[in-house]
């Protein structure tokens, strides 16, 4: 392992760390408490975008629940680098927001385009004249109903200034999405990390005296025990996967468990990452995601945060003994070798004393795998995985497909399952 590559290992070990993350809450903390301020949560909503939607739903109850006060910041939609697909984008998040609407208990469903540029500029103007409003979230919703119903909009101002405040704050504290809600030095984005600020405002001692145990919403396991009456024998859980994906990681061992569940077989179609497709991924997103993984996998009890970026050779090196390992029968415990290696355990996959553990604790051969580095006979393979994966309105990894049914993400398996259990 080269000095770089180890230098970049023990920096990431250190910003995922649990207990860098304690030390920090407990600093930003005491200053909140020296202050003088009450918990305030900064939340950017952005017209136009369905999961901002929701979030302006959940709102409400969260301030019913919690002492606090939000500040809400219009934002325009993410720049070109971060949604680099973004009719794609557009269509899938509507699709995506709807599912989950439903199994959130909130409302959205997709009139099957987005507003016009005309209307989505009309209801930011209504909400850029209604930002100091107290009642800033019910106001709000009632705006993104209309925008989304094709109904009348109320009058507004010019949101111009609005926007440019939001989108600088927005970057300043470190991120590019819309229906995102900062508190104190860490990110939660809508209402699917929603309960991890919940479990931080309890432990704070913020929750109001009477309000429910039961958070505002997490994401159901997978598999759930009263759906598998049904069987899922005779169909094939399809799993896009990307070597240098930390989701890939922390959702393989699950897809393979829920595929066993229902008695399905599990199809490996794994593609080039984002960044080799010429699809960049800036640091602030970098980041983010790798503390977002950071607190899933710790959640979820998986090891995380030994890394080894396997970013270029070190993919090309495993995706070259990848297809041999299918045809072996080992192809799912060369992928979790692998990914487990470079993610929680800081392998370098780029070096042969690296590939060579990996590959062999799989139950490989390792002088037949290593004949196969450099070889090109697997990217005709990555490319049609890739193309299949766009046409099915998919561009990143992991995703999921059942029959006609695909999803994107590794928080998603539960619509996977409903599929199964059909």
């Amino acid at each position: 392992m080269s000095l770089k590559t180890k230098l970049a290992s023990h920096v990431m070990q250190y910003v995922t760390a649990e207990s860098r993350l304690a030390k920090q809450r407990a600093a930003v903390e005491r200053r909140r408490q020296r202050d003088g301020r009450m918990h305030q949560i900064e939340y950017f909503h952005v017209a136009g975008d369905p999961y901002s939607h929701l979030v302006l739903q959940a709102l409400p109850a969260l301030m019913a629940r919690y002492d606090v006060a939000v500040k809400p910041h219009l934002a325009p939609p993410p720049p070109d680098w971060a949604a680099p697909e973004r009719q794609k984008l557009e269509d899938y998040a509507r699709e995506d927001a709807a599912r989950l609407a439903v199994k959130a208990g909130l409302r959205f469903v997709d009139p099957g385009a987005q507003p016009s540029a005309e209307r989505i500029a009309g209801a930011e103007a209504a909400l850029a004249a209604i930002l100091e409003a107290p009642d800033f979230a019910a106001r709000a919703l009632a705006i993104s109903e209309a925008l989304w119903a094709g109904e009348a909009l109320p009058g507004g101002v010019s949101p111009a200034s609005a926007l440019a405040e939001g989108a600088a704050r927005r970057e300043k504290l470190g991120h590019y999405l819309g229906g995102m809600l900062a508190y104190e030095g860490e990110w939660y984005w809508g209402v699917d990390r929603l309960h991890y600020l919940e479990r931080r405002l309890r432990g704070l001692g913020a929750q109001k005296a009477g309000a429910p145990d039961a958070f505002l919403f997490v994401q159901p396991d997978s598999p759930q025990a009263e759906l598998m009456a049904g069987s899922g024998a005779g169909k094939e859980v399809h799993f896009y996967l990307s070597f240098r994906s930390p989701y890939t990681y922390i959702a393989a061992e699950r897809i393979r468990a829920l595929a066993r569940a229902y008695g399905a077989e599990l199809k490996l179609r794994f593609v080039l990452p984002m960044v080799m497709r010429g699809l960049p991924v800036p640091r602030m997103k970098g980041y983010y995601i790798t503390t977002d993984v950071a607190r899933e996998a710790r959640r979820m009890g998986i090891p995380f945060g030994k890394i080894a970026d396997p970013l270029g050779t070190p993919v090309e090196r495993g995706y070259s003994i990848l297809p041999m390992a299918m045809e072996q029968g080992v192809g799912f415990e060369f992928c979790q070798s692998f990914l487990k290696g470079v993610w929680a355990e800081g392998i370098d996959a780029g070096s042969d004393a690296g590939l060579k553990q990996i590959v062999e604790r799989a139950g490989l051969d390792w002088a037949k795998a290593r004949a196969l580095i450099g070889g090109d006979h697997w990217r005709a393979e990555a490319e049609a995985n890739r193309a299949e994966m766009m046409d099915l309105g998919i561009w990143g990894v992991p995703s999921f497909r059942v029959g006609e049914v695909a999803t994107w993400g590794q928080d998603r398996m539960w619509i996977i399952e409903d599929a199964l259990a059909e």
